[in-house]
């Protein structure tokens, strides 16, 4: 074991300083240790069953072999670990480079990973000309299930195959992340990084072999995406070798070393080692035991702080507005059981008000109270937006309902909560307030902006004062009051117009490219809020998506549930806790940043 521990050190790369450190050995020159190619005496030995799957919906009309791994310490009555394997038969094997059964054996033998089933699934074929289920062959659904973005495969996984495979063999498996793994080398290793990514709630654990990150579907996006998106409860184990690929695709040792710099800036729990190994696996079969070691020690008490000491001033990384980087679990529930809720917005001292929606409620959370918002208004209209104006009213986006479909712009008196009729013909979704006493608010279906003076009295259908955007959602002012940003909800973009001295609407253009789901061309853009900073803040299908005052991604927060999320404000002491209408719950969590002040 000594030579394969000084292998393991001598291969790893000082990522950050661009070197690498390689052992006295020749070039690709690995050899499997004791802990795979032997049980360890009094170790027994775990049973290994072949399997066919055919009934994918997913990826209709594909037939891929499996395999399935059961310990021998399999007890039924407890939940057991899982790792998933990629090109399963190169891990199956108990004569190639991985042999996954024998390390399995011997290391849940001596406790240095949990009781753990192993499923090693070959990619799908579509047609009846399919190789055999062992050896490499040309399964020609490979690249498209391996290499695409999405969550696909992921859900092939986790609502197809793993059913079918836990009812196959009744199987009691821990829906813990933490104790779900996944594993891949090439085309398979991006894949199983890929599953991680879009599901981090199954699986928790990634090891990536000579890892595809490169432009063969796309791939490539990773490093950049993983610096511009909250920290994912994953950890990471990466392993590639000087000599691998550099083709048409992208050089696979440079976006290994990207991928890994990227996770270090991020602040993930990951490991990169680097050896001078080629595209195959005999580097990463040889260091399998102590990778599977590494991947399966206990929890960090704290995770690593992001290393974002080269933040220059205006970089606006995730790390300047989280604490610690932030990571999903950092939302508090405040309150649930609503209908629907939105039009989240503050006042001057940092009181929350939101809208229940369906039931014509609004309702408040005062500065200093326990997290249960109590009703404000009750009986009152179906409300899509909601802001304070100078004036201290409520001014507010209502929906028709019932005995009165009329919608409208109104405002609603602080103390009295009576209703005033501002404006009438119109189709508002969601609205902000000017100092100078001016409601902005979007018509979705219009394409469209109007502007509402918060004197008006029942004015008549008032003239869009800006058009051309796709399903206009969010609304938002700069701090300085100088531009307003409208958010696309069937579209990509945030635009930024210009307000002159007397709040006239000018000089409108794309400014800001939100993100969307692979193979989506909405963005979902919806609620807005504008931080002290002037960083819009975006809700959308993807989070929520953060950008600075020129209009660069600084990243996006993740989503506290699946549920779409469509109003966010900055409200609490001091106003820097960040609040979130998903759907039938509000969120909160804190930040470093605070609400820009209202009017």
């Amino acid at each position: 074991m000594l030579n394969l521990h000084l292998r393991f050190r001598a291969a790893t790369c000082a990522v950050a300083l661009g070197s690498v450190s390689f052992g006295v050995h020749a070039v690709d020159d690995y050899e499997l240790g004791s802990d795979s190619t032997v049980r360890s005496p009094g170790v027994p030995m775990g049973r290994v069953e072949r399997f066919d799957f055919a009934g994918s919906k997913i990826f209709p009309g594909t037939t891929r072999a499996g395999w399935i791994y059961l310990p021998a310490q399999y007890d039924p009555g407890k939940p057991a670990a899982l790792m998933v394997f990629q090109d399963g038969h190169a891990y199956v094997s108990t004569d190639g480079q991985m042999r996954v059964p024998i390390v399995f054996d011997n290391l849940i033998a001596r406790g240095e990973m949990p009781v753990t089933v192993g499923l090693f699934l070959n990619p799908g074929h579509r047609g009846d000309d399919g190789p055999a289920a062992e050896g490499w062959g040309n399964r020609n659904n490979r690249s498209l299930e391996y290499d695409s973005l999405g969550d696909a495969y992921a859900r092939f996984l986790i609502e197809e195959l793993l059913p079918y495979v836990t009812n196959r063999w009744h199987l009691n498996l821990s829906s813990d992340p933490r104790l779900r793994a996944i594993c891949g080398m090439s085309s398979g290793g991006i894949c199983a990084f890929t599953v991680a990514w879009e599901r981090p709630d199954s699986f928790g654990k990634v090891l990536s072999q000579i890892g595809s990150f490169t432009n063969i579907r796309g791939g490539h996006v990773y490093p950049a995406l993983i610096r511009k998106t909250e920290r994912k409860p994953i950890r990471v184990f990466l392993q590639d070798g000087a000599n691998d690929l550099n083709n048409l695709h992208g050089n696979w040792p440079l976006s290994n070393q990207q991928m890994a710099s990227a996770l270090a800036f991020a602040g993930y729990d990951h490991k990169f080692v680097f050896g001078d190994g080629a595209h195959n696996g005999r580097h990463g079969g040889a260091i399998l035991p102590d990778s599977l070691r590494w991947l399966w020690r206990p929890e960090m008490e704290a995770l690593p702080k992001p290393l974002t000491k080269d933040n220059f001033r205006g970089d606006e990384a995730l790390s300047k507005v989280l604490p610690d980087g932030g990571q999903p679990g950092d939302w508090q529930l405040v309150g649930e059981g609503y209908g629907f809720t939105d039009a989240a917005c503050s006042d001057a001292e940092g009181n929350l008000y939101f809208s229940d929606l369906p039931k014509g409620r609004i309702l408040r959370l005062a500065v200093g109270s326990e997290l249960s918002p109590e009703v404000w208004l009750d009986n009152g209209p179906r409300i899509s937006g909601l802001k304070f104006g100078p004036d201290g009213r409520l001014f507010a986006c209502v929906q028709g309902q019932g005995d009165n479909p009329t919608k409208r712009i109104v405002a609603i008196d602080p103390q009295s909560k009576e209703i005033e009729t501002l404006a009438t013909g119109v189709e508002p979704n969601d609205l902000v307030v000017s100092r100078l006493g001016f409601i902005y608010f979007t018509d979705t279906a219009a394409g469209t902006v109007a502007r509402v003076p918060i004197r008006a009295h029942e004015m008549p259908r008032p003239a869009p004062v800006a058009g051309g955007i796709v399903a206009p959602n969010g609304i938002g002012l700069s701090p300085d009051e100088r531009f307003l940003y409208v958010s696309e909800y069937r579209g990509t973009n945030v635009w930024s117009f210009m307000l002159d001295a007397e709040g006239k609407v000018a000089s409108g253009e794309r400014s800001m490219t939100l993100r969307t789901p692979v193979g989506d061309e909405a963005s979902g853009g919806d609620g807005m809020t504008v931080d002290a900073e002037g960083r819009p803040w975006i809700t959308s299908k993807e989070g929520i998506q953060m950008f600075d005052g020129t209009g660069r991604l600084g990243g996006v927060v993740s989503k506290p549930s699946a549920k779409g999320i469509v109003s966010c404000v900055f409200a609490g002491p001091d106003r820097k806790w960040l609040y979130l209408c998903n759907a039938d719950k509000v969120f909160r969590r804190r930040t470093l940043t605070q609400g820009a002040a209202v009017p």
